[in-house]
């Protein structure tokens, strides 16, 4: 018996010598090892080694492989937004063209389906208005895309001179290449269109008198004022529309809006407009529009006169240089005469303005800051008389005080953050993992925090680009419900750990691990900068989104610029998240889905780029 034994033992022996010495992988050398022991096989030893079987760490890493796949979580509408994006871009080319307004409808319920897909475009809330006007201003009215009119103002304190504070310097002045709405304020107190608002905010005729429209809804035929003048006294023709048009849309113009003429025939370079007289200019569409009247009360279809325009130098590579200092051309009721940058714009009435005789105001003098505490103390110093901009710690006590003075208005548009889709932080995943990562933030942020605490004025939380109240093109309502949209706003709210653990989900289908702290891991941080420009209110937001996103360890520093170079950074893609915001232009869906085509101006996501 001992002799069996110590031959048992033996081959025991070989048989491990013979598994050390093999090339099979580690784990395998070390199963047999519950084996070596004789003690294996006097007690229940065949029991023990399944231990060493169950060792093989419970294979805890299918777990990590269970991860759903990111393709999965995407939704069915979404396509690649730098490769694949021609896809939008066919899209509104077709609604452009489309003649059945409720297949149009449809299909820009398509185009905002794909836009949300991709997570770039984060809405936070639908805009509304606040702004601060002393007691004796009368008559100054805005419409719901924040226009502001100080054409008509009276003034009760025995003065002919409205001090105002809208914004920073502006970027442009060129009516054509303006793309902020404080540009455009200037610029429909300066230029006048064919037609304009009134303050109930219908079209009304400007330079216009009227219109026909031929049978297919396609040839306008526009009968102009007699007698229209440039501030410098000399005529204003169809001929100097039919020149601002074509500018405005052509290539060599690189107009941010020209896009907005992406519907006339011959676009860009041999635009269907033409001056048939002094007074009437016809123009061909290629689809009936129904929003017409707008896009002619709309700044960048404004006239610019030729002559002044190509004094300047260099007016075929800069071609807004020729309005960047005081005294140029324009047509509207008021005349920059003074302007000291970065400090303060003097306008003075235009007595060639075809409805002088109703301006009562001579001047408009400007306060240039984006500094809100310093323009809020100039206006409770008596500097100023409306500002259009109030300190965020402010605005608890302006309501509370019910003070008369500060005003809230409607507008059509949308606050929302945006991530650049070219941003280096998406390297190296897949298009569906950075549109998860881009999901994740989404629904982290807490909008309703942001409403109360930040912004204050009784907006109301966005869950859709398109907001609420949007015409739809065919006499109804685009988005009617605050709850209709394409995530549930209150979500971190309402059930926050459920939020988080789906937003952790997001973030690891998109290839990220975390601790078991619930916070990414050190291996992979997500570090990222937020850009917004110098105001409170903004600054506020940052920090609350700087908060939210903290939940699951993501570090986001703030970035703030001077206005104009923040206009810039983001228009040139020189960011990876921002703050952005879009009043419309005129109301219908098309406005906010065309700014997103991959030839936009206004696409600062860098959409198919």
């Amino acid at each position: 018996m001992k002799k069996t034994i110590a031959l048992l033992l033996a081959l025991s022996m070989i048989f491990a010598l013979c598994a050390c010495g093999g090339n099979t992988a580690p784990a395998a050398t070390e199963a047999p090892a519950a084996t070596e022991a004789p003690a294996a096989t006097e007690a229940p030893a065949a029991t023990e080694a399944p231990a060493a079987t169950e060792a093989p760490a419970a294979v805890e890493e299918p777990a990590a492989e269970s991860v759903p796949d990111a393709a999965s979580l995407v939704s069915p509408a979404f396509v690649d937004p730098l490769k694949g994006w021609s896809k939008y871009d066919e899209l509104i080319a077709q609604i452009k063209a489309e003649t059945d307004f409720a297949k149009r409808t449809e299909l820009m319920h398509q185009a905002e389906d794909i836009l949300m897909a991709t997570n770039c475009v984060i809405p936070i809330y639908y805009y509304n208005d606040d702004y601060m006007q002393k007691d004796y201003v009368d008559g100054v009215y805005a419409n719901l895309f924040g226009f502001k009119y100080f054409m008509f103002a009276k003034l009760g304190n025995n003065t002919k001179t409205l001090r105002i504070n809208l914004a920073s310097e502006p970027d442009f002045l060129d009516p054509a290449l303006n793309s902020s709405v404080d540009g455009a304020c200037l610029a429909v107190n300066s230029f006048s269109g064919l037609y304009s608002y009134n303050d109930e905010g219908h079209t009304v005729p400007a330079c216009a008198t009227g219109y026909t429209v031929s049978d297919d809804g396609l040839t306008y035929t526009v009968k102009l004022r007699d007698g229209l003048k440039w501030s410098d006294g000399s005529d204003l023709t169809a001929k100097d529309f039919e020149y601002s048009w074509k500018r405005a849309a052509a290539d060599s113009t690189a107009a941010d809006y020209a896009y907005m003429l992406n519907g006339f025939e011959g676009y860009p370079n041999d635009l269907a407009v033409k001056a048939v007289d002094d007074t009437t200019l016809e123009f061909t569409l290629v689809a009936p529009c129904a929003y017409m009247e707008d896009l002619m009360a709309f700044p960048a279809f404004y006239p610019v006169k030729q002559e002044a325009v190509e004094a300047y130098k260099d007016w075929q590579t800069s071609p807004g240089g020729w309005c960047q200092e005081a005294g140029f051309v324009s047509n509207g009721a008021y005349v920059c005469t003074g302007w000291n940058h970065d400090t303060s714009m003097t306008y003075e009435k235009n007595p060639y303005w075809y409805d002088a005789d109703k301006v009562t105001v001579e001047k408009l003098e400007f306060m240039l800051s984006a500094d809100d505490t310093a323009i809020y103390a100039a206006y409770n110093a008596g500097n100023v008389d409306f500002i259009d901009t109030v300190p965020n710690d402010e605005i608890g006590k302006l309501l509370a005080d019910k003070n008369p003075e500060f005003h809230i208005i409607d507008n059509l548009g949308t606050y929302y953050v945006a991530f650049n889709a070219k941003s280096k932080i998406f390297e190296g995943k897949t298009p569906e993992q950075a549109a998860c990562m881009r999901e994740a933030f989404t629904i982290l942020i807490d909008r309703d925090y942001i409403v109360e605490n930040n912004a204050q004025c009784g907006q109301v939380i966005a869950n859709s680009f398109i907001p609420l109240g949007m015409a739809d093109g065919n006499g109804g309502v685009f988005k009617a419900n605050a709850e209709d949209g394409y995530f549930d706003a209150m979500a971190i709210v309402n059930d926050p750990d459920g939020t988080i653990t789906k937003a952790v989900e997001l973030l690891k289908a998109a290839g990220y691990k975390f601790d078991e702290d619930g916070k990414l891991s050190a291996e992979n941080p997500i570090q990222i900068e937020y850009l917004t420009n110098t105001n409170t209110s903004h600054i506020a937001i940052a920090e609350s989104i700087q908060q939210d996103l903290a939940a699951v360890g993501i570090e986001l520093t703030i970035q703030q610029q001077d206005w104009n170079v923040f206009l810039q950074e983001r228009k040139q893609g020189n960011f990876d998240f921002a703050r952005e915001g879009w009043l419309a232009d005129f109301n219908d869906p098309i406005n906010m889905l065309e700014m997103w085509t991959t030839e936009s101006g206004n696409n600062d996501c860098q959409f198919g780029r």
